[in-house]
């Protein structure tokens, strides 16, 4: 039987919810520590492993920043949940990914619960225009390990990123990455080439719409 958080957690879980509502980035130790009134940061290292445990944060190793709220955790202080803008992605030719630090967006609930690895990045182009995918859009990214012939994916090459569909056919050229705007050329897979996310739904006229 899962154990509710006590007081003293769902007050280091509404700090990190109100820092990142205010500043855009999770609090330092020094600063949950401040604002919790105590002494030493082991107290913070503490309240911070039973959050976790609880399945309320998750910590990201190397990163003195690297909190993020989880679903449950949403839940637990009656806040709505927040997914972070990490940057930019092309639809059209791999771009350099930009780094946008410090913003947040609020998201659904009902996105919120596919997974806490979520994150939103603004589009570049016109090539995937077919499936509903405009210059200008912000989508909502799912980090994945598996794909299926189908997907629209955030896909690595080289060092740049894009987004496009992913397909694996029985016919040359196999796997590659499929623009949805026929002024654009498919992208033969290589061995440069990862899948990073799979894109769960797109920014339209302030409301969140299923990619298909």
């Amino acid at each position: 039987m899962e154990i509710s958080a006590t007081e003293r957690q769902k007050e280091l879980l509404a700090i990190i919810y109100h820092h990142i509502e205010s500043s855009g980035y999770p609090p330092t130790f020094e600063e949950m520590r401040e604002s919790l009134r105590v002494a030493s940061n082991q107290s913070v290292v503490d309240l911070l492993g039973k959050l976790e445990k609880k399945k309320l944060i998750k910590k990201s190793e190397g990163s003195a920043r690297g909190l993020v709220i989880l679903p449950l955790g949403y839940e637990t202080l009656g806040k709505p949940p927040r997914a972070p803008f990490l940057g930019g992605t092309a639809a059209g030719l791999p771009i350099e990914p930009i780094e946008l630090s410090g913003e947040w967006q609020t998201v659904s609930p009902q996105i919120s619960k596919f997974t806490e690895d979520v994150f939103l990045l603004k589009i570049t182009g016109n090539s995937m225009i077919n499936a509903g995918i405009d210059d200008g859009d912000v989508v909502l990214i799912k980090n994945e390990k598996e794909f299926i012939s189908g997907d629209v994916v955030l896909a690595d090459i080289d060092g740049e990123s894009t987004i496009k569909r992913f397909i694996s056919d029985d016919k040359p050229p196999y796997i590659y990455l499929k623009p949805e705007n026929p002024k654009h050329k498919i992208i033969p897979a290589t061995d440069q080439m990862k899948l990073i996310g799979k894109v769960i739904s797109v920014l339209k006229d302030d409301h969140w719409k299923k990619v298909d």
